[in-house]
């Protein structure tokens, strides 16, 4: 099957929106992340928490509808370990912390790991490449 082509219009649309959706998520990210480390009443950091959710959630299904294969790499079975670290919180509250730092490192594993790494398929035990991906 061949790729097919996107029209520079379209590149530069998907990539600034992408771009946008994480500079949102590390806003977030930061954002909660200093509220839950600083211990600060979480009504001082709850629209961080919303804006970390959605952009996260929106990052997540950008890479599934992109190529469903990335729930397969390491790169999105690492991002589904990060939300069952994150559904940890309530019943774990006084290990916030100790779960958000594990979360940032994992998150850091995914986006600067080596693509080897990155793209190794959990199921196939090798790396599988997939759709060509807009960067952002």
């Amino acid at each position: 099957m061949g790729r097919k082509q996107i029209s520079e219009k379209q590149f530069w649309v998907q990539r600034l929106s992408k771009t946008s959706l994480r500079a949102l998520h590390i806003l977030g990210v930061v954002g909660a992340g200093g509220g839950i480390l600083l211990s600060v009443p979480m009504a001082d950091w709850a629209l961080y928490w919303i804006i970390a959710m959605v952009s996260g959630s929106m990052l997540m299904l950008w890479e599934i509808f992109r190529d469903w294969r990335w729930l397969i790499q390491l790169k999105g079975a690492l991002t589904i370990m990060k939300l069952g670290l994150l559904s940890l919180f309530i019943p774990l509250a006084n290990y916030k912390p100790e779960l958000l730092i594990t979360i940032i490192l994992l998150s850091v594993v995914v986006s600067h790991g080596p693509a080897g790494l990155r793209h190794y398929s959990i199921i196939h035990r090798r790396r599988i490449d997939g759709k060509k991906e807009i960067k952002g």
